[in-house]
């Protein structure tokens, strides 16, 4: 199983919102590293569901529940979909701050290439998130 972390800015969808759809596609990825993850997300992977620009906090987990599939939101070939659904929230919120404080996640995407909104975690980065959010 692989670990990837989704950024989201809560305006445009929250994970409140995410919770009552119960499922999503997500859309809107036009950035190639980013689509090339969504490709290379397998059904069943967990997913950290993070707020951006408002908020700055991962919320929460999802699963990949549908492989990469055409983005239906363009007729663009080069840009494709997952399909996501939620699996629980944190306890409490995972700041950005908290994040960049921990020297075992220095090295994680959301710090390196903060504008990069679909990145991998490795399964220690994504456990100690988990354990910072219970």
């Amino acid at each position: 199983m692989n670990h990837w972390l989704v950024k989201s800015e809560p305006f445009k969808y929250s994970w409140e919102k995410f919770n009552q759809d119960g499922r999503t596609f997500w859309d809107g990825v036009r950035n190639f590293q980013a689509r090339n993850n969504l490709r290379a997300m397998k059904e069943g992977d967990l997913v950290l569901f993070y707020h951006s620009n408002e908020g700055k906090n991962v919320v929460g987990i999802a699963k990949v529940v549908k492989e990469a599939y055409q983005d239906p939101t363009t007729s663009d070939p080069n840009w494709v979909v997952v399909d996501l659904a939620p699996v629980q929230s944190l306890a409490k919120p995972v700041s950005l701050e908290q994040i960049k404080a921990e020297e075992s996640l220095k090295d994680i995407s959301l710090v390196r290439q903060g504008r990069l909104s679909v990145m991998p975690l490795k399964a220690t980065e994504f456990d100690k998130i988990l354990e910072m959010g219970s």
